[in-house]
């Protein structure tokens, strides 16, 4: 194959190598990814982990399986007696190396997932309880606990933090969303950067995020500009005997289209994509791997209405769009106001940013203002008075109300969208069944994101709690185990963050938690099987 771009295949992603060791590495660096004629068994070419996705949940991840472990440090005494007395029986222990289920056992949080509460009061004892304790852990890098990996990701360390909107400030504490080992305040206050207020805009987090990468070493692992095209199982048939040793590779697009296979057994993952090269040009890849972590978040599809006209140019469906119409100058003097639909935080930034714009607002909600499970309900006013400003509107300033009183800001709630028409005017229906027309200068539906896991087999939708159901955060999170993470439905699979329905950055360490040690006691095992002579086959445990 022939390349546009000036890097070639070979030279993509060539330190690979790295992951082998020096003994390997003449034999890798001439053939660091696959060619198509080359056989997808090769073992020398198997990362023991691909990680999928570069954000906060990718990062803390690669942080300890880059070898570094969590200790209870010498003075510290948790506040809860019960946690401490366990950490205390196994001190000399790594929470790594720690029964996490006993350790977790009778804890309470904000979480369903019971490490991500553990790993959390361990980094933030009593933090709901509005209580500002340090850490009762300490850090150590353990070289021989390194497992190879590679972080994937379409742009810079930190995910969708460096695509956020910049002006409105993160719903947690900036505390909240530091990563092990790297004090968010302190670093902060080292690149002399004047931190207002316990929230910090997401240009902040972006770049704290993109620093810790660097800082504690991680660069070697990550690969920036990556877009994943498929994540396949590689089977393998199994004769008579059990011997497979002579035996092909099947893809699963391959099982799929051949019948009558009496033996297969599940082999590596095979991951296939291409990365974006300086001067434009697509450089494809393919990579295999024992072990395969889903880090993706929820942000790559925003959530829509699947309403007639939903797909005219004057519909929006993220804050980007819309801060760009602003700055571009294309609302200014429209007599028609914005159309804002959605009740959550998101929804809420867009209205600040359209009321600080002098931009007449219809805000529609599907929801009443009383509705118990309103994020607004969850959050003090003392520390979100801006978000409390819009909800007030929302209770206060509803159409039955006298009009001309806030002609700046009208809410509907328990409405719902019917249709946008191109005359950009927009039916709706209350919960009554009463339809109202509404026309307006531009309209922004932000009811959420989703995950997109078009890259799996059916995108993804047999591993959520709910079969052959698209995965969401809220709804249907994948399905994994509680305290290893790895996917119920499908070995080798392991997903973390907000794909298992952990949105905060406070939770999500927890997953990389329960992988970490998953995958290190397979790595043990796989060693000692080795060493007894037993080992060898494809990696897979």
């Amino acid at each position: 194959r022939t390349y546009s771009g000036s890097e070639t295949e070979g030279q993509l992603l060539n330190s690979f190598v790295q992951y082998f060791g020096d003994s390997l590495g003449r034999k890798i660096k001439r053939m660091p990814l696959i060619e198509e004629t080359v056989l997808p068994g090769d073992s020398l070419l198997t990362l023991p982990v691909v990680i999928i996705g570069n954000g906060p949940s990718g990062i803390c991840l690669s942080y300890l399986l880059s070898g570094y472990r969590p200790y209870l440090s010498p003075e510290a005494i948790h506040p809860n007696p019960i946690l401490h007395t366990k950490l205390e029986e196994a001190r000399h222990l790594s929470i790594v190396d720690q029964d996490l289920e006993y350790l977790s056992e009778g804890l309470e949080g904000r979480s369903s997932n019971p490490v991500a509460v553990l790993f959390d009061t361990l980094l933030h004892p009593d933090a709901d309880f509005g209580y500002d304790y340090p850490p009762v852990l300490h850090w150590k890098l353990e070289q021989h606990n390194y497992i190879p990996h590679i972080v994937l990701g379409k742009g810079p360390p930190g995910g969708a933090w460096h695509s956020m909107e910049g002006s409105m400030l993160t719903i947690s504490f900036g505390d909240w969303m530091e990563l092990p080992g790297l004090s968010f305040k302190e670093w902060a206050a080292s690149k002399r950067r004047n931190i207002k207020s316990d929230r910090v805009m997401p240009e902040e987090i972006a770049c704290y995020y993109k620093h810790y990468v660097k800082v504690m070493g991680l660069q070697k692992n990550f690969r920036d500009n990556v877009y994943i095209t498929s994540v396949s199982r590689l089977y393998r048939e199994k004769d008579d005997e059990g011997r497979n040793h002579q035996n092909k590779d099947i893809s699963t697009q391959q099982l799929e289209m051949e019948d009558g296979q009496k033996s297969l057994i599940k082999r590596n993952w095979e991951v296939r994509g291409y990365q974006r090269a300086t001067d434009g040009s697509h450089v494809p890849f393919c990579l295999f791997a024992e072990n395969v972590a889903l880090a993706t978040g929820t942000f790559d599809s925003p959530g829509r209405l699947q309403v007639e006209g939903e797909d005219f140019p004057f519909v929006l469906h993220s804050m980007s769009d819309f801060g760009a119409a602003i700055s571009k100058g294309k609302l200014r003097g429209k007599a028609d106001p914005v159309l804002i639909v959605g009740a959550g935080l998101t929804a809420a930034d867009a209205v600040l940013c359209a009321y600080n714009n002098n931009i007449p607002v219809v805000h529609v909600f599907r929801r009443r203002v009383t509705d118990t499970s309103l994020i607004f309900k969850q959050l003090p006013k003392k520390l979100y008075p801006e978000y409390h400003k819009v909800y007030h509107m929302m209770c206060t300033q509803s159409h039955t109300v006298d009009s001309n009183q806030h002609s700046a800001y009208t809410s509907f709630p328990e409405h719902n969208v019917l249709s946008f028409k191109p005359e950009m005017k927009c039916v709706l229906q209350s919960a009554s069944g009463l339809k109202k027309i509404l026309k307006f200068s531009v309209a922004l539906v932000l009811i959420g994101s989703h995950p997109n896991l078009f890259f799996l087999k059916d995108q993804g939708h047999s591993i959520g709690h709910q079969s052959n159901q698209p995965i969401t955060c809220k709804g249907n999170p994948i399905e994994i185990d509680p305290y290893t993470y790895e996917c119920t439905k499908e070995a080798n699979l392991f997903a973390l963050g907000p794909l298992v329905g952990d949105n905060f950055v406070r939770f999500l360490k927890g997953g990389a938690l329960g992988i970490a040690r998953c995958l290190a006691i397979r790595q043990k095992k796989k060693h000692e099987l080795i060493e007894s002579g037993d080992g060898g086959g494809d990696g897979v445990p």
